[in-house]
């Protein structure tokens, strides 16, 4: 499995806040897993909802295709944690995002990640072409 490609913190222009919850970590006291997904989906909410393309009702227009995250300290609850997020590249129909999570006490990284977005079409359960209006917020926000 490739490492994640994350672009260094100072490059990156958004960063989410977030918390842990001390019921977040698992019987050997620290983070589970399924955790750090949920922090890189409130991260996406935060960073889409700053760009104003949150849909009514908080919905996206776009589902998780797939993700790789690697894990490089053991994350705690609860804490106060950044993550980094970023548009790295802009498809057709799917696009991808990295993201860096951190400790916001001594900003020591907990893991890297990288997702493909995928447009969704709930009413054709399919995927969709990328709207121009969302392509172009991203786009001028990340200067891709």
């Amino acid at each position: 499995m490739q490492v994640p490609e994350v672009p260094d913190s100072a490059e990156i222009r958004f960063q989410a806040k977030c918390r842990t919850r001390w019921s977040d970590e698992d019987n050997q006291g620290v983070l589970n897993n399924a955790v750090y997904l949920t922090l890189l989906e409130e991260s996406r909410f935060q960073y889409f909802h700053h760009l104003g393309q949150i849909g009514i009702h908080g919905h996206f227009t776009f589902v998780l295709g797939q993700t790789n995250i690697r894990y490089l300290a053991p994350g705690r609850g609860p804490a106060d944690v950044i993550v980094d997020i970023c548009t790295t590249r802009l498809g057709t129909r799917s696009f991808r995002q990295a993201y860096r999570v951190r400790d916001a006490a001594n900003n020591t990284t907990w893991a890297e990640a990288v997702a493909d977005m995928v447009i969704w079409d709930s009413k054709a359960q399919s995927s969709a072409p990328m709207p121009d209006n969302f392509r172009a917020a991203i786009a001028d926000f990340e200067g891709l």
